[in-house]
């Protein structure tokens, strides 16, 4: 795609991993609820979509580049007629976007079919592919995910339930996963419940999702979240838990809150749309500024501009439109335009900041190339002053757990200090949520999860999983995705 930028234009932000969702629902249009369901959860990924169905006998399925109104269409969905379903939004963590790495991934094993969709990333993935090419093992993509499928194939002699269990022992990383044989489905969290996942209920079908927002789309009712290493079986005899034997602290991505989820969901008893409001409330008493209004980077920093401004009585406006018909791919923009590239994206309300001292939010930095842009369009726009204000800590460290940052070398904060950051994005000041606040907030949120029971490794470097050492970025396809 040499004319065309693969991800859009370089932003300013951490991105997505992948969406999961999976129906039991005998009698249903599965494949049409999949399909829905995918649209909802669009934001954790836009490189490929695909879904897989079983009707009893064998499993058949369509996947495709782009998003999900390009990878199906009205023909294909009519002809996946099943009973069960399981589908895959896909984000890719390094960088190769190829329709063969594109989820579920499908295979025939000892007892029949099986499908699997994963949205994580395997820290020991590069150690169990070695150890089954050895042994004989074939691979036809790059991702993590299909350690997982040989594994699963290599434990056929037992239950699909033992299997995983088994599967389980033998990988580390984060997994929000679901498996499904010709007339089951099976949804499996990590040990340490990095990744989201839900049960909903819609009249007799049962639907696991990455978020809630799906199970809202669908009218489904919320059952529950799949706790950290529980397998979760829907089949004819209903729905079925089965606790993992492996014991591991629990360390929820705090990403989920920041930036990756929906606000319209819930996770873990937490609804993202209050935590960023209190994470904005937060920022108001750590740095009070005086100013004449406060405007977010949308949509990811509103809910948090929302709350500064309600903590601190300055008023919120819409200061930045944001042209929400552009991909995440498009025709690259003329040597002369691209300097003015964020404008595809972003652009500034003139009367809402001219002339005015203005305090911008975000969720985070982590380039720096966006912000600079974004400052320097406000003061085009006239703004008198810029404040900066970020509503997480600095991120000093990569993700190794299914989210593509940066190697770190090209992380901005961990190579300058706020000041030189402030400086190359020319605002007149910067202030960056303390960890400590940030963390304080989410037990505010849930009081039975206490501070450590989240993972911020990526503003500490404090990783809850081993991570291979002597590397800074995986060279392998991750996050399954």
């Amino acid at each position: 795609m040499a004319n065309e930028i693969s991800h859009g234009m370089p932003w300013d932000k951490m991105e997505e991993e992948c969406g999961v969702i999976g129906i039991y629902g005998p009698g249903k249009d599965v494949a049409r609820l999949t399909y829905f369901g995918l649209h909802a959860l669009q934001h954790r990924g836009q490189e490929s979509a695909g879904i897989a169905i079983g009707n009893g006998e064998d499993i058949q399925f369509n996947k495709g580049m782009g998003l999900v109104t390009e990878a199906f269409n009205e023909h294909k969905l009519r002809e996946m007629a099943g009973q069960v379903a399981i589908g895959h939004v896909r984000y890719s963590t390094t960088g190769s976007s190829l329709l063969a790495n594109a989820q579920p991934l499908v295979f025939r094993y000892l007892k029949g079919m099986m499908a699997v969709a994963h949205n994580g990333n395997l820290t020991n993935a590069t150690e169990q592919r070695h150890n089954l090419a050895v042994t004989g093992a074939v691979f036809q993509t790059t991702t993590d995910t299909e350690v997982i499928v040989n594994l699963l194939a290599r434990y056929n002699q037992s239950s699909i339930e033992e299997g995983l269990m088994k599967t389980m022992i033998d990988i580390k990383g984060s997994y929000s996963m679901l498996v499904m044989t010709e007339d089951r489905l099976l949804g499996v969290r990590d040990p340490h419940g990095v990744r989201p996942l839900c049960i909903g209920r819609l009249g007799d079908a049962y639907i696991f999702a990455s978020e809630s927002c799906a199970l809202d789309t669908l009218g489904a009712e919320f059952v529950r979240d799949v706790e950290p290493g529980e397998i979760v079986v829907a089949d004819k005899r209903g729905l079925t838990s089965i606790k993992s034997m492996i014991r591991a602290p629990r360390a929820m991505c705090i990403f989920e809150y920041i930036y990756f989820a929906r606000p319209d969901s819930n996770i873990d008893g937490i609804s993202v749309n209050r935590a960023r409001r209190a994470m904005g409330r937060q920022l108001a008493r750590e740095c009070p500024i005086d100013a004449d209004v406060v405007i977010s980077v949308p949509d990811s920093g509103t809910a948090a501009a929302i709350g500064y401004a309600t903590e601190s009585g300055i008023p919120f406006e819409e200061g930045l439109m944001k042209n929400r018909y552009i991909g995440r791919t498009f025709i690259q923009p003329s040597q002369e335009m691209r300097s003015q590239a964020v404008r595809l994206k972003l652009n500034p309300i003139v009367k809402a900041v001219e002339g005015k001292r203005v305090i911008l939010i975000d969720d985070s930095i982590v380039r720096g190339t966006t912000s600079g842009k974004i400052v320097q369009l406000l003061r085009q726009a006239g703004a008198k002053e810029v404040h900066m204000l970020i509503s997480s800590p600095p991120i000093t460290h990569p993700c190794y757990y299914g989210i593509d940052t940066s190697v770190r070398k090209e992380l901005i904060a961990a190579t300058k200090t706020i000041e030189e950051i402030r400086q190359a994005i020319g605002a007149d000041s910067l202030y960056y949520l303390s960890e400590e606040g940030l963390l304080n907030t989410m037990v505010d949120q849930r009081a039975d999860l206490p501070a450590e029971s989240y993972c911020t490794a990526c503003f500490s470097g404090n990783y809850p999983i081993d991570v291979p050492q002597g590397v800074d970025k995986f060279t392998m396809e991750g996050c399954g995705c």
